[in-house]
């Protein structure tokens, strides 16, 4: 059965550990990565952005999909299914579709109407049962069409909207989405500290995971980050693997049938399963779960 995410978080954040949220995108990407949890024996945040969800034939099609794959796999480790920079309209579909917990990304708006967006998305996710993450000041690159240069979240902002019973809070604090330039200056922890000082322990999310120095995310954690984000360097490790096995001709062995998508995706998939566990461990989760 998947879970709220709420659970696990505060665990984690009690626990100074980090739960990661692993975006999906296929039927390798659900599969690859619950195999890593179950092997890990950790919690787990599966989550989606809105254009996979369109991608995969929308919200109702992607928790029937993690529901049955998790089902029929018999996953014993708790699970969340989580939409990723969630607008408004997608938070409330994906509330109503079965999702178990949501973002609203209210970032883009003037912060009041953040704020009255966000309320609304905590109160109804809230009576569904469903966790819920929200974010105060921008996360660098894009996500979904939504830009940002990156800036710092406000102290301010993050304990007003913390306040209104927020499960999680993404707040901006010099990380980015996507591959980080050569002359990135790092994570913030000052900025860190004093959000975490503010929301009075509320969980953290530090998004955009990928290419963030392991001793950096360790810091961050420890300062209050309970949920890493990690989507682009699952790609890449996928991408990495299914390019040697297509350049060392495997796949044009008609012998073997290596044109055969099952085998063709395999390396790929099994090169996701293990950046997945390696990643649980650097966070902490490993062998957390219940």
């Amino acid at each position: 059965m998947l879970v709220s995410a709420t659970e696990m978080i505060k665990k984690a954040h009690e626990g100074h550990y980090a739960i990661g949220a692993f975006n999906i995108n296929n039927l390798e990407w659900i599969k690859s990565i619950l195999t890593a949890a179950e092997e890990a024996k950790s919690p787990l945040i599966m989550e989606v952005s809105e254009g996979a969800v369109k991608y995969m034939c929308g919200y109702k099609n992607v928790v029937d999909m993690v529901r049955n794959v998790h089902d029929s796999m018999n996953i014993t480790v708790p699970v969340a299914l989580h939409l990723d920079h969630g607008s408004y309209e997608g938070a409330k579909k994906a509330i109503e579709a079965g999702f178990t917990s949501v973002m609203f990304d209210g970032s883009h708006y003037p912060f009041e109407e953040n704020l009255a967006k966000s309320k609304e998305i905590i109160e109804l996710g809230h009576a569904h049962g469903c966790s819920v993450e929200c974010e105060v000041g921008g996360i660098g690159g894009s996500e979904d069409g939504v830009t940002s240069s990156g800036e710092l979240a406000d102290v301010n902002e993050c304990k007003t909207i913390a306040g209104l019973g927020v499960d999680m809070l993404a707040a901006g604090i010099g990380n980015i989405h996507g591959i980080y330039p050569a002359n990135w200056k790092g994570l913030n922890f000052e900025r860190l500290q004093e959000i975490q000082a503010a929301v009075d322990g509320k969980p953290l999310v530090l998004h955009g995971g990928t290419g963030i120095p392991a001793e950096q995310v360790k810091k961050a954690i420890t300062l209050g980050v309970s949920k890493v984000n990690v989507n682009t360097e699952l790609q890449l490790a996928f991408q990495a693997a299914t390019r040697e096995y297509v350049l060392a001709g495997k796949d044009i062995d008609k012998a073997k049938k290596g044109f055969d998508p099952r085998k063709l995706l395999k390396p790929g998939a099994e090169a996701i399963t293990a950046k997945t566990i390696e990643l649980m461990e650097e966070f902490g989760s490993y062998q957390k779960a219940e």
